[in-house]
């Protein structure tokens, strides 16, 4: 039996983090969604233009495993069958040699009848599925603890050799090799901590469980780590940061607050960038979405900062409650930016122009350079792709027009 993941159309609601990746290639958790489904399934596949060629199982990427999941799966799939939920959403399709194109999947029955497919009904009422960004950060400590009891299964941690830090919950903590901390409290009473290989914690370091500190990352020198976090590879971490992910390779290395926040890659904060992730009246936070081009109540009053692959702002910069910055942005000056800055977009409160493809593209690769990767052919053409499919958004004469 093959499986294979896909992604149904709520992809958009995920935008701008899924602009440059598929949903199931989102980290929650200590491990990215991909990497949950491959510890079920070791040789799972993710959608490939090519059909398959023999009998699969297609599972829906966006939600993550648990005990949801019906045991013995292909035995308990009949062929030709489409499993979805009481939310009309695909869960499930077991298929012989037949394509599903991604994005294409208006509603589970829709797509169970144009393929010809018997309804199965499933409960995934107990299951995680992110279908918007808010989704990462308020589910990231149930995966993180998820992740953690899985990755320390039979195994035994490194040793905290530094006589000067502090833990508390010691059983709760998990060290991979390489990981080196000097005179930092480690406090995993309230959830694990897992650190990665090779990370460097600085001298006087306050992390609180639950976090999760990727291979590579560096946490800086007076860092005050607050619960529910996850830095990916190679993040540069510092100020006070609380129940926020940063996907990889980003840097938020300076003082700052960030919360309630989901950070994609290659991004950098400049020293002492504050989110709100809190409205001075309690009230729910709206946030925009790039389906219905406007902002939406999220349900909830905790909501900082969502921002797509290869932006970045300058020092002091400040963003008000629920901002959303698009791909390849670059944000300076004084006051509060906007609350939804569109992919491609150079400058801040004082107004913003166009940052070409071009250049948008040298600096991506300049930056990736950094870290001894390269842009990829596949990279480019996919911010080519999002810079023009976002330029309805950057019409910024007819928006000082609608601000008079």
């Amino acid at each position: 039996m093959q499986y294979i993941l896909f992604q149904d159309g709520n992809h958009i609601d995920l935008r701008p983090l899924t602009w440059t990746r598929p949903v199931f290639d989102l980290r929650i958790g200590i491990t990215t969604i991909l990497e949950k489904w491959e510890t079920i399934f070791p040789d799972i596949r993710t959608l490939s233009p090519e059909s398959p060629a023999s009998d699969s199982i297609r599972i829906n990427g966006k939600f993550i495993p648990g005990k949801w999941l019906p045991e013995n799966l292909a035995e308990n799939c009949p062929p030709n069958s489409a499993w979805i939920n009481d939310r009309d959403e695909l869960v499930f399709a077991r298929l012989s040699a037949k394509p599903i194109h991604q994005y294409e999947i208006p509603s589970g029955s829709i797509f169970a009848q144009e393929m010809g497919l018997s309804i199965q009904k499933i409960d995934t009422g107990s299951a995680i599925v992110i279908r918007n960004p808010v989704d990462i950060f308020q589910h990231n400590k149930t995966c993180l603890e998820a992740d953690f009891n899985h990755l320390i299964r039979s195994r035994k941690s490194a040793t905290l050799t530094d006589k000067h830090s502090i833990v508390y919950g010691s059983g709760n903590i998990f060290l991979e090799e390489g990981a080196k901390i000097r005179a930092s409290v480690i406090n995993a009473e309230d959830g694990p901590v897992y650190i990665g290989k090779n990370v460097t914690i600085g001298e006087g370091s306050l992390i609180h469980g639950a976090h999760a500190i990727c291979e590579g990352s560096v946490i800086s020198m007076g860092a005050k780590l607050r619960g529910d976090s996850t830095f990916g590879p190679y993040c540069k971490v510092g100020g006070e940061v609380a129940n926020s992910v940063i996907m990889g390779y980003s840097n938020k290395a300076h003082d700052g607050y960030l919360g309630n926040s989901v950070i994609g890659y290659w991004c950098n904060l400049g020293a002492d960038t504050n989110t709100s992730n809190l409205k001075n009246n309690y009230s729910p936070v709206k946030l925009w979405s790039y389906r219905s081009d406007r902002f939406l109540d999220t349900g909830t009053i905790f909501c900082g900062l969502v921002m797509g692959d290869h932006s970045k702002c300058g020092i002091n910069t400040m963003f008000n409650t629920g901002t959303v910055v698009g791909v390849a942005c670059n944000i300076f000056g004084a006051g509060y930016p906007r609350n939804f800055i569109p992919d491609f977009s150079w400058g801040g409160s004082g107004g913003f122009k166009t940052h070409e493809i071009d250049k948008a593209v040298e600096l991506a690769k300049v930056v990736m350079a950094r870290r001894k990767l390269n842009l990829t052919e596949y990279e480019r053409l996919t911010l080519e792709m999002i810079f023009r499919e976002t330029d309805r958004y950057r019409n910024w004469e007819a928006q000082k027009e609608d601000a008079r």
